[in-house]
């Protein structure tokens, strides 16, 4: 697990992060440093191609979480004339890919001045990755406030090993996810434990930064684990609200697995 602590990179402050809205609820995530940018999961040219072009800025790398179309469907646009290094999954169909990853490499991104660490995370799709720059984690799908994402290609033994490999992340490491799901998902997390309290105040504080138009990513680690009940299968009101809908055992993976199924039909 020494590649996914905060020292692979000290130096994480000086690059800031940007949202940049895409399709219906997606967040193309921009990292920048002075006028040198990497974009993670592009699924639309546009949008960031506007961004470059309104503030001088060069591309210089693309991260990518998996192959689904919303997450790299503008790779091959922005690779036109340029030179750019393209991270992703080995094991899937990526656009442009340069730099194939399974997971616990550690690389140099030069144009942020920092080092990246790769995280497997199968569950969503079989290849997905999350990476870890300093204390902030760029996980795609794999984790999203107060909620996780669906198993298309994994299992729920996979989707519970990578959300509790995640977990173990310091509690104030920064969840950077792919979209905009919070105010949803916590309908559903309300559902499964209402007597949350902290819970109780995520919806609320979710509601107020909403209201002014403003994105509730990132979220941290220690919010996570406090209301999202996919990393809180062992607690007792979530194993209740498996057994409830079903389970018919109360280890976790059990409870993930019925939570989950829970959620898809919500």
């Amino acid at each position: 697990m020494t590649a996914m602590t905060n020292d692979t990179d000290v130096k994480a402050d000086l690059f800031e992060v940007r949202a940049i809205p895409a399709f219906r609820d997606n967040y193309i995530w921009m990292l920048r440093r002075g006028q040198a940018a990497v974009v993670v999961d592009p699924g639309d040219s546009a949008p960031v191609a506007q961004v470059l072009e309104q503030e001088s800025l060069e591309l210089a790398a693309i991260l990518t979480t998996h192959h689904h179309a919303d997450h790299q469907g503008g790779v091959e646009s922005l690779s036109v004339n340029r030179q750019l290094a393209v991270f992703g999954p080995a094991t899937e169909s990526i656009t442009g890919l340069t730099h194939p990853l399974r997971g616990g490499e550690v690389f140099e991104l030069p144009v942020l001045g920092v080092s990246v660490s790769v995280v497997s995370v199968p569950g969503h799709t079989s290849g997905h990755l999350a990476y870890l720059i300093g204390n902030r984690l760029f996980c795609g799908d794999t984790i999203f406030g107060a909620g996780c994402g669906r198993l298309f290609e994994g299992t729920p033994e996979q989707m519970a090993a990578s959300l509790h490999t995640l977990a173990v992340l310091p509690d104030e490491t920064e969840i950077y996810c792919a979209h905009e799901y919070t105010e949803m998902n916590l309908h559903f997390a309300v559902a499964v434990e209402p007597n949350n309290q902290q819970l109780q105040q995520r919806v609320r504080d979710a509601a107020a930064t909403r209201a002014r138009g403003l994105s509730t990513v990132p979220s941290t680690m220690a919010l996570e684990k406090a209301t999202n009940p996919f990393l809180r299968c062992s607690e007792p009101a979530v194993v209740a609200a498996a057994v409830a809908r079903g389970a018919v055992a109360m280890d976790p993976v059990t409870v993930f697995a019925a939570i989950r199924g829970w959620r898809n039909e919500f």
